[in-house]
């Protein structure tokens, strides 16, 4: 009775924290709208419209944002995640805001300038507010306290490496206090080996006495996907008791990325070999994508035609040398690079990679090389949707076919756009492929790239490749 009374008052804090922090964002917008008047020296007091508007968003914030999960808890969770969906909601509540304007036949009577400014003020102080209040708890848990304690149910190197994730991340406010191997038998056969400073238990029933007496609140199933019956028994045992059980099922051998638990028709399915890409991630790397092209495409315009004339002037032939190259699913492209070479005869089905000191390479061209310079075309294939800025480099669709089947894991670089530069890159995996284990290297980098996925990492690359300079040993 104790148990339920605290975990019911625990809830009700839960609540009550929920709707404070809904009412602290409406007042955050309303400061945010009081900080823009003063810089751009505008009174909002002026016009009753603004002053509505404001009043509309605070309420639409109220109604909208909880949509997004921004008030649940996200103790463990990705903070910069949290951040885009701050940020996502804040605008949408401003979209709602200008809309009822719009449908009022009042738009112009609001100050473009000023609302802007409310908008950008507005958006980094709900995401400030929210990494602060984050800061704060991460050194509350370090220093013990508002941690929740978890229970691991598993054995072997699975239930290890989730111990030593909750071990490894002390800010996200979990502690492990105790292990249940349910794979040992209570008929009296040998136990595995306990976990030093964890209580460990082989016995369901005296597991859940002590869970329940202990008021543990977190029990995470560390279980192979084949242990459905001992799943099935621990729901089973606890399910009059409002304790959280996360199931982190070991998929090591099963699945090509671990990333993707979907919704599919109403039941949730878990993607064993599918894109590791969601539809989220794909929009936010699109959006990216398109205007960074554009962006490089006109600031580099100048360069581009000096390139373009240099190349013309080497040697004859065009200036753009295309390609068929895999995109996303396997799609076939062209690909543009400036012309390197000078015109020669193509064996069909048959590519001939380049070469130190290969001949057919041009002054011009060898320069471009180096520099990587040949491939700046290429944001071409960025902004019309074929590649990414960042992504597994394409390789001609002969060296697919050839290595397909005897590099393991090959394929799956394919599963998203490819790159003009990419983790591989990075880390010195470029040029010349002729060893089957310079481009099995190659593709574990890759295939780390899409497991491992986030908009930080793709702009971590980014940065790395203009730190790092074009030039590069490995490129002729």
């Amino acid at each position: 009775m104790h148990t339920v009374m605290r975990q019911t008052a625990g809830r009700n804090l839960a609540d009550m924290e929920s709707a404070l922090a809904r009412l602290f964002d409406a007042i955050l917008i309303a400061l945010g709208a009081a900080l823009a008047s003063i810089v751009c020296q505008h009174d909002p007091a002026q016009s009753v419209l603004e002053v509505a508007l404001v009043a509309f968003d605070m309420a639409f914030a109220i109604l909208l944002l909880p949509w997004l999960g921004v008030y649940e808890s996200w103790r463990g969770r990705s903070k910069w995640r949290l951040s885009v969906r701050v940020v996502l909601g804040w605008v949408v509540v401003q979209a709602c805001g200008l809309a009822m304007t719009f449908l009022l036949h009042r738009a112009a009577s609001v100050s473009r300038l000023w609302c802007v400014s409310w908008t950008l003020f507005t958006a980094v102080a709900l995401v400030a507010s929210r990494l602060l209040v984050h800061a704060a708890l991460g050194r509350m848990r370090l220093a013990g306290k508002n941690l929740r304690m978890v229970a691991v149910v598993g054995s072997g190197a699975h239930r290890d490496q989730v111990l030593a994730n909750i071990a490894g991340s002390p800010g996200a406010g979990f502690r492990a206090v105790a292990t249940f191997d349910p794979l040992v038998r209570e008929d009296g056969s040998p136990r595995a080996a306990s976990v030093s400073g964890l209580k460990s238990f082989g016995v369901l029933n005296e597991f859940a006495d002590w869970v329940r007496r202990e008021q543990i609140e977190e029990i995470w199933l560390a279980l192979p996907m084949s242990e459905e019956r001992t799943v099935a028994r621990l729901l089973d045992e606890f399910n009059g008791d409002l304790v959280n059980v996360r199931f982190i099922p070991d998929m090591r051998s099963l699945a090509m990325f671990d990333r993707n638990v979907v919704d599919l028709m109403g039941a949730p399915a878990i993607n064993l070999m599918a894109s590791p890409m969601t539809p989220y991630a794909l929009v936010q790397k699109a959006i990216f994508d398109r205007v960074f092209a554009a962006v490089v495409l006109l600031a580099l315009s100048p360069l581009l035609a000096a390139i373009a004339a240099a190349v013309k002037l080497s040697s004859k032939g065009p200036v753009l040398f295309t390609q068929r190259r895999k995109g996303a699913d396997g799609r076939v492209f062209r690909i543009y690079k400036f012309r390197t070479m000078r015109a020669h005869v193509e064996t069909p089905g048959v590519v001939q990679q380049a070469t130190r000191g290969d001949p057919r390479i041009t002054r011009v061209g060898a320069f471009l090389r180096r520099t990587s310079l040949d491939e700046l075309p290429q944001f071409l294939n960025v902004l019309r949707g074929e590649m990414s800025v960042v992504g597994p480099r394409p390789h001609a669709t002969e060296h697919d076919d050839q290595y397909r089947t005897i590099v393991d894991g090959y394929i799956h670089r394919y599963r998203i756009k490819p790159g003009i530069t990419g983790w591989a890159q990075v880390n010195g995996l470029r040029g010349e492929t002729d060893r089957i284990e310079k481009m099995q290297k190659r593709v574990e980098y890759d295939l780390y790239y899409l497991r491992n996925w986030s908009f930080s990492f793709d702009m971590r690359i980014v940065l790395s490749t203009v730190a790092n300079g074009l030039l590069h040993r490995n490129a002729y």
